[in-house]
């Protein structure tokens, strides 16, 4: 199944570990094969994984850009999936901790990207609710 793809001017796209920019204009493209495909939004540098779940998001993500990394990044989401368990008691973000897991497990790190999204937001709204 083809994949339609539709860029704000200056937007990025990593595909297969490749970063396009787009131009000064709205641009659409399809890509007709299989291809790892993260938008702008969805990618996340180093220094802002500045919170437990965003600390497992990024190697996640790279183990889906670069499969280079994928052993050197799998440890390090073991570890920071493990700090995370063992603090957090909501029924819901375990939930989501195993569902993220089991799609680690799978490879399928674009659905796990999905599923630790949910996981930040549930923090983001855990930690609001601290302050």
């Amino acid at each position: 199944m083809a994949l339609k793809l539709s860029l704000k001017p200056g937007e990025r796209v990593a595909i297969n570990g490749a970063v396009i920019i787009n131009g000064d204009r709205r641009a659409s493209f399809v890509i007709e094969n299989k291809a790892r495909v993260l938008r702008e939004s969805d990618i996340m540098q180093l220094e802002d994984a500045d919170t437990p779940a965003k600390r497992i998001y990024l190697p996640i993500m790279l183990m889906y850009l670069d499969a280079s990394m994928r052993d050197e990044m799998q440890r390090e989401y073991e570890d920071r999936l493990r700090e995370f368990i063992n603090v957090v008691t909501d029924a819901n973000a375990l939930k989501l901790c195993t569902d993220l897991a089991a799609h680690v497990a799978n490879g399928n790190f674009y659905k796990a990207l999905a599923g630790c999204r949910k996981l930040i937001e549930f923090e983001k709204l855990r930690l609001a609710n601290v302050a």
